[in-house]
C-alpha cells in the first residue's frame, strides 16, 4: 500500500474529495492520509450501487476494465498504475493496452500511468513533503535477519506503506 499512501495524500492535497478502497486493517490510515470516504472492499464493493467517480486510480489491478468503466461518471478518467499479474495474453498489462485502445472510442479518457523522474517533478514533491502535505508512511522497520519475513508481509498485503530493513552499521 505504498502508491496508494502517496494517491490519497495527493489527491487531498490538491482539493479533491477522495474515496479510498481498501481492506479492513488499512481503513483508519486510509482515513488519516486524507480520504474522505473509506470503503471496505472486504464487506462492501465500491463499484455496486449508483456512485459514480469522476476518477478511479486503479492501483490493485484486480476489477476487470468494463467494471471500472461503468463507475465512472460520463466524462470520467480511469487511471491504471499497474498490479496486476498473469494476464492472458501480455502477463497482466493486457488491461492496460485494451484501455488505452478504447478510450478515443468513449467519453470517458482510459489510460496509464507509468512513473517517471524529472527534475521539475522531483522538485515540486520536495515541497509537498517540506510542507507536510506528503509524507511517506513506514509501517515498520525490520532487523535484517527479519528480510524474509518483512517480504512475505509485503507479498501478503499486510502492510500499509514501506517496509524498512535496519542494516547495522560496520
Amino acid at each position: 500500500m505504498d502508491r496508494e499512501t502517496f494517491a490519497v495524500q495527493l489527491a487531498h492535497s490538491f482539493g479533491a474529495r477522495v474515496t479510498a478502497v481498501a481492506s479492513t486493517p488499512k481503513l483508519d490510515a486510509v482515513r488519516a492520509l486524507g480520504a474522505d470516504h473509506v470503503i471496505d472492499y472486504t464487506r462492501e464493493d465500491f463499484l455496486a450501487g449508483p456512485r459514480r467517480y469522476d476518477a478511479i486510480i486503479d492501483i490493485a489491478g484486480n476489477r476487470g476494465l468494463r467494471d471500472l468503466r461503468h463507475a465512472l461518471t460520463p466524462r470520467g478518467r480511469l487511471v491504471i498504475t499497474g498490479g496486476e499479474t498473469n494476464g492472458p495474453w501480455l502477463g497482466g498489462t493486457d488491461r492496460q493496452l485494451r484501455a488505452q485502445m478504447l478510450s478515443p472510442f468513449t467519453s470517458r479518457h482510459l489510460g496509464t500511468f507509468i512513473s517517471s523522474e524529472h527534475a521539475d517533478g522531483l522538485r515540486d514533491l520536495t515541497v509537498l513533503i517540506d510542507t507536510g502535505r506528503l509524507t511517506p508512511v513506514v509501517d515498520r522497520v525490520h532487523p535484517l535477519a527479519e528480510t524474509a519475513s518483512a517480504v512475505r508481509d509485503l507479498l501478503a498485503g499486510r502492510v500499509t506503506g514501506k517496509v524498512a530493513l535496519a542494516v547495522p552499521a560496520k
